[in-house]
């Protein structure tokens, strides 16, 4: 691992827990997301949901095509440029991951995991979802909780995270939670506030004495006492607690059970410290290749469509590059229009692991994910020329957006189940021969006959 003489780099994270009550999204989240923030661009978005509504006809419709939240949350964020890169989903548990484009040819190894732990394990209503990932060669997994509620369940909060984090991603080779290079652990934990009264913790919150509740928190407590939780990390409590309140309001539980007030939703790291990479590799670094800083920890009570009020962190990764160049580079040949065939040009790295179910998308700049192409070429099949250094594919004419606009290419490896390869945006220009009236867009899908999605490679293999 040679990362001597490469310059670090500033990676920025904004992670979102919410349960959300099984309500609909709200009208607007630029608060909850930083959308109008002068500070530093996002670079990568982690949201973690819990109780979205999972009836029976929703959770249907939902496992068929993607959930309302996942929708709004694309809806808000593809046009900034960000694209969904993975999402997983236990009945009311929700994880979604948004990056920018441009750093899609840095993340390998995306896998998702669900640990169900209600019902003795035999029910998804409390557990936990994880999203593990390579982020230029560093390794990041983040986990999604719901854990079991009420103040006097302390010990099987504990003991179903401890079950969480003992759970095996599908694949070879591919750490488990603990092993990874950073963990973030977050969502509703359901910790509360023991012994003091529910008058002193009101109190106490009206008076923003907050630094007073802490000791007493259940959370802050087991990280004193449990071995399993002393590497992980926490910002202060600067906020309300964020449970529980009446419906679009910031005012605590009035009902006739009036809950008292609790820390429940919360977001936590790990660091994997030098001395565990040792005794993994056999050999000490002799530096730390990626620091986690937290740079705000926050509640946001506008949101009131649930009782619960979300909470962010937004985070810098600092890291020194393992992996610092695409495995493939290409871009679009001459000017693009709908009026003749086109050319891409690519070229790979030696090592690259090429396979014949390739394949190099045409996407909209505003693209949602993966599967949202506008069309695709086969890298194989379509190739009209190679040499040593580049190869190149060509896309029919046929096949090309009419109405131009901003597009970019992005090259998918089967291989690797990921984009490793994006251009940079260019522009197609309208075409000259028709015009929206005198022909009907057509869309790729009605004219290839196979899609490269999942299970494609291996439907063009009998083929």
């Amino acid at each position: 691992m040679e990362t001597a003489g490469l310059p670090s780099k500033d990676f920025r994270l904004h992670l979102v827990t919410w349960n959300v009550g099984t309500a609909s999204p709200p009208p607007d989240v630029s608060s909850l997301l930083q959308l109008n923030s002068l500070g530093p661009t996002t670079d990568m978005y982690i949201i973690g949901l819990q109780e979205v509504n999972s009836r029976i006809p929703n959770f249907l419709s939902d496992l068929a095509f993607d959930d309302p939240w996942s929708i709004f949350f694309m809806t808000v964020l593809s046009p900034l440029g960000y694209m969904k890169l993975s999402a997983v989903r236990m009945q009311g548990l929700l994880l979604l991951i948004f990056v920018k484009h441009v750093h899609l040819p840095f993340i390998r190894g995306v896998h998702t995991h669900y640990t169900r732990t209600g019902l003795y394990g035999y029910w998804g209503n409390k557990g936990g979802v994880s999203i593990r990932l390579s982020l230029f060669g560093h390794t990041l997994c983040f986990i999604n909780c719901h854990l079991p509620a009420h103040i006097e369940n302390t010990e099987q909060r504990l003991d179903d995270f401890e079950k969480i984090l003992e759970m095996q991603f599908e694949g070879e080779d591919i750490p488990s939670p603990l092993d990874h290079e950073v963990l973030f652990w977050f969502g509703d934990l359901n910790f509360r506030i023991a012994d003091y009264g529910i008058h002193f913790v009101r109190e106490s919150i009206n008076s923003k004495r907050f630094s007073l509740l802490w000791e007493k928190d259940q959370l802050n407590m087991a990280k004193k006492k449990e071995k399993f939780l002393e590497e992980f990390k926490e910002g202060p409590l600067q906020f309300k607690p964020t449970y529980k309140f009446d419906l679009h309001s910031e005012v605590y539980d009035t009902s006739e059970k009036k809950r008292k007030p609790a820390w429940t939703d919360r977001i936590l790291w790990k660091v994997k410290n030098l001395s565990e990479i040792a005794s993994k590799e056999g050999e000490l670094p002799e530096e730390k290749l990626i620091s986690v800083t937290l740079e705000d920890y926050v509640s946001h009570m506008s949101y009131g469509i649930s009782d619960h009020k979300p909470v962010t962190g937004t985070f810098k990764l600092e890291m020194k590059p393992i992996i610092s160049d695409p495995l493939i580079v290409l871009n679009p040949e001459g000017e693009w229009s709908a009026d003749h065939d086109v050319v891409i040009c690519y070229s790979a790295v030696p090592e690259f692991p090429s396979s014949a179910w390739d394949w190099i998308g045409l996407f909209q700049v505003t693209f949602r994910h993966m599967k949202d192409y506008v069309t695709y070429a086969w890298v194989e099949d379509d190739e009209i020329s190679s040499t040593s250094n580049s190869k190149q594919v060509y896309m029919s004419a046929s096949e090309i957006p009419r109405m131009g606009g901003e597009f970019l290419l992005c090259y998918y490896s089967n291989n690797l189940q990921s984009i490793v390869g994006v251009s940079e945006p260019f522009q197609i220009q309208p075409s000259q021969a028709t015009t929206d009236k005198d022909l009907p867009e057509e869309s790729s899908w009605q004219q290839k006959t196979e899609n490269p999605e999942l299970g494609d490679s291996e439907k063009r293999k009998g083929t």
